[in-house]
């Protein structure tokens, strides 16, 4: 049995019944976009995000109807955000297959996207799930600010931490938050217990881009992106920035140098790995994720006497920062 398999033991009934609940709330008559989000439904993920929604409601209660919405109507929004994303980037691969972009186009792609931001918003009205609306909205909203915020600081080397923080905050942990945020208010109206559970989300998904910031120094071609590939696009994440904070005037000039040729240059990239290693940026940044993961599983020590869930939770917790892509 996988890692992940054992995570999925105490929800495994719930994601078996979310499955078909998901591809219901995606139900067309148009002959082509069936076709489309059938291709969609066919090349899902780990099913992380659903799984922390269901963990979180099944820790603090019983996962019900409002729990099912609340994992739809994030898959929902989180993949019309990355349709739109393939777009932007012109990115024709997702997870191992080719994109929506890349089979349809472009223009069929940001339909199909819109289509599935209108089918997350009808579920959670039809359902009367204001709150769980209001708080994957946020998310949503956050998300956007995120990558506008990197936007504007690719080809920027000198950034400081705390605009980095800013970035992966917003970009990448508000969805992971949503998801435990949803998963608790769910199954609890208790304002507090939901805020909880949405920093411990905050905090495992500031830990899940570190993760993807260190794989992106350390992973080969064979595996994922290969390794250098957010120096090629300009962006300065947390090894790097740590790296420079400890060079003196010369060592930071010679290094933006090299970043600046670095796009179509892998000898360029391979010298600003060297470079970061060198100045123990990847230690760091791991230090920095590692006690991220520990505080956040620190905040679910109240519940741990609901053992299997517990223990899940712990269990994916670790596995966002323990993954090899």
């Amino acid at each position: 049995m996988s890692q992940l398999d054992k995570i999925k033991s105490p929800i495994r009934e719930e994601l078996g019944q979310f499955e078909s609940y998901f591809k219901d709330s995606m139900k067309t008559q148009i002959p082509l976009l069936d076709i489309i989000l059938n291709y969609l439904v066919r090349r899902k993920g780990k099913q992380m995000r659903p799984m922390f929604v269901f963990l979180c409601a099944r820790l603090l209660g019983e996962p019900g109807q409002s729990t099912y919405t609340a994992a739809s109507l994030i898959e929902l929004l989180h993949n019309a955000t990355l349709i739109h994303d393939d777009v932007v980037d012109k990115s024709y691969k997702r997870r191992g297959y080719f994109s929506i972009n890349a089979l349809w186009k472009s223009k069929i792609s940001v339909l199909v996207g819109d289509y599935l931001l209108s089918r997350g918003l009808l579920l959670s009205v039809r359902n009367k799930e204001y709150d769980l609306l209001e708080i994957v909205s946020n998310a949503v909203k956050e998300m956007s600010e995120g990558e506008l915020m990197q936007v504007k600081n690719n080809r920027k080397i000198y950034i400081t931490e705390e605009e980095y923080f800013k970035v992966i905050i917003k970009k990448t942990a508000s969805l992971i938050a949503s998801c435990t945020a949803c998963g608790a208010r769910s199954v609890t109206d208790d304002q507090e217990t939901i805020d909880t559970f949405h920093r411990f989300g905050e905090k495992i998904g500031t830990a899940f881009q570190i993760k993807d910031d260190l794989l992106d120094y350390e992973r080969s071609g064979t595996i994922g992106k290969p390794a250098g590939n957010d120096i090629k696009e300009k962006k300065v994440t947390l090894p790097l920035i740590y790296a420079l904070n400890h060079s003196d005037q010369k060592e930071k000039k010679d290094i933006k140098k090299i970043f600046s040729r670095s796009k179509k240059n892998g000898g360029q990239v391979n010298k600003i790995i060297e470079f970061v290693r060198s100045k123990e940026g990847l230690e760091y940044a791991r230090n920095k994720m590692e006690t991220l993961k520990e505080e956040a599983i620190q905040m679910l020590e109240p519940y741990s006497d609901n053992r299997p869930p517990y223990e899940a939770l712990v269990a994916l917790a670790n596995f966002t920062v323990e993954r090899n892509k």
